[in-house]
């Protein structure tokens, strides 16, 4: 197989003298050596330059979807550049709020949100609370009957729309969890209740058709949905959510969040909707920022099979591939300019044969066991949803720029593994 491809890493990897990645000025070797392996690199100023696109693009509306990846350091830099955080749980909501986001600037989500995460939302007066449902709306009522704020809402309404993707990241059809069915009568019903009720600020509509999307008219259908089913309320604000896909191997390419953006406003156009439009990228802004980096610990040939490579992660900081079969590519930092003609098999250390990183790699032939190997465009839920499987501790997450690495969250410990066992 040929090199990897150029531009599933980082913005500003590059090539040091002697053929090793660089990200940001930084040898990824060396920080390999400093911090340890498993480690999740991310180009901070790449972070910061999506960032700085989806606002372009949606101005006020523009909101990082934090399930994406989430630690105080990415809620600072996302707020920084001027976006609002999307929270979909309390968790995450107090994550933010800790990083020193005002709660002004929280979009709170969730199908199930606890009384408890709706008292820290309307207590806090947070930015737009996304209700997803009639049980909610009734907890919503009761909190505000007692004394509590009326929220400013959204009102997630599933538009019907097929999102051509996974079956387990598809939210917009009618058969889903989230959201009011628009076909059946249920999102009317809701709006009109929220209209005439004082327990709600309702300034417009949410919809969300899925993750992992590249198919731009998808979204331009929702749209075309959700706006004609808004237009007879006159709900000044929109959001078409998030979901914008990212490729991540070779051959794979995606739309950037500009041309997102430009093909959801054409569409606008054509509809005459002046709503104000309200996006959520998360994936488009961390995905491609990050790379992993492993170290080899063992290489088992089984001729006329395939070769299997073991490093010293898996699952635990990459579920992807087990959850979705998702595909990534590999290489060797040391040479990431170099020809891939060894194909492999990479796979973790967890006691599963299902513990599968990349099911078709390529390597160089000169693979070493303690080699480091990097698997890039992981900057998208892997940490985010990581475990403790095998009680493995998560990896440390660097961030680079200008030639400085910051450890921005650190590689847990034994002892965080039995922090709370009594």
């Amino acid at each position: 197989m040929s090199a990897l491809p150029w531009h599933l890493l980082p913005d500003h990897g590059a090539v040091s003298s002697d053929g090793h990645l660089t990200i940001a000025g930084c040898d990824v070797l060396d920080l390999a050596a400093e911090f340890g392996t498993p480690l999740f690199v991310y180009d901070e100023e790449h972070l910061r330059a999506r960032c700085r696109e989806a606002v372009a693009a949606f101005g006020d509306g523009a909101t990082y979807a934090t399930k994406a990846f989430l630690c105080l350091a990415m809620a600072r830099l996302a707020h920084e550049e001027g976006m609002r955080l999307d929270v979909a749980t309390e968790g995450e909501a107090l994550v933010a709020l800790h990083a020193g986001v005002p709660a002004d600037r929280l979009v709170v989500h969730g199908n199930n949100k606890s009384v408890g995460e709706l008292e820290l939302a309307l207590d806090r007066r947070v930015g737009r609370v996304v209700v997803d449902g009639f049980d909610e709306m009734d907890r919503i009522e009761h909190l505000v009957a007692a004394g509590r704020p009326a929220p400013a809402v959204f009102l997630r309404v599933a538009p019907g729309v097929d999102a051509h993707t996974h079956e387990y990241v598809a939210t917009g059809q009618d058969d889903s969890k989230f959201g009011f069915t628009v076909a059946n009568g249920d999102a009317a019903r809701a709006v009109e209740r929220a209209l005439a009720s004082p327990g709600f600020e309702v300034r417009g509509l949410h919809s969300h058709i899925g993750s992992q999307v590249y198919r731009v008219e998808s979204f331009a259908e929702a749209l075309q949905t959700v706006a004609g089913f808004a237009a007879p309320f006159g709900l000044p604000e929109l959001s078409i959510g998030g979901g914008l896909g990212v490729a991540y191997v070779e051959g794979e390419s995606a739309p950037t969040i500009t041309e997102w953006a430009a093909t959801l406003r054409t569409a606008a156009a054509g509809l005459g909707l002046d709503s104000m439009l309200w996006a959520e990228p998360g994936r488009a802004i961390v995905a491609a920022a990050a790379v992993t980096l492993y170290t080899v610990g063992s290489i088992k040939d089984i001729p006329g099979v395939r070769t299997y490579v073991a490093v010293d992660g898996g699952m635990s900081d990459n579920p992807r591939p087990i959850i979705y079969g998702s595909g990534y590519e590999t290489f060797l930092p040391r040479a990431v300019a170099a020809e891939r003609p060894r194909g492999i098999r990479l796979v973790g250390k967890h006691c599963e044969s299902g513990d599968v990183l990349v099911r078709d790699g390529a390597v160089p032939n000169d693979l070493e066991v303690g080699d480091i190997l990097a698997t890039p465009v992981t900057g998208a839920y892997g940490h985010s949803m990581g475990s403790n499987y095998n009680k493995m501790a998560r990896p440390a997450v660097v961030f680079v720029r200008n030639g400085d690495a910051r450890l921005v969250v650190r590689r847990e410990s034994f002892d965080d593994l039995v922090r709370n066992d009594l």
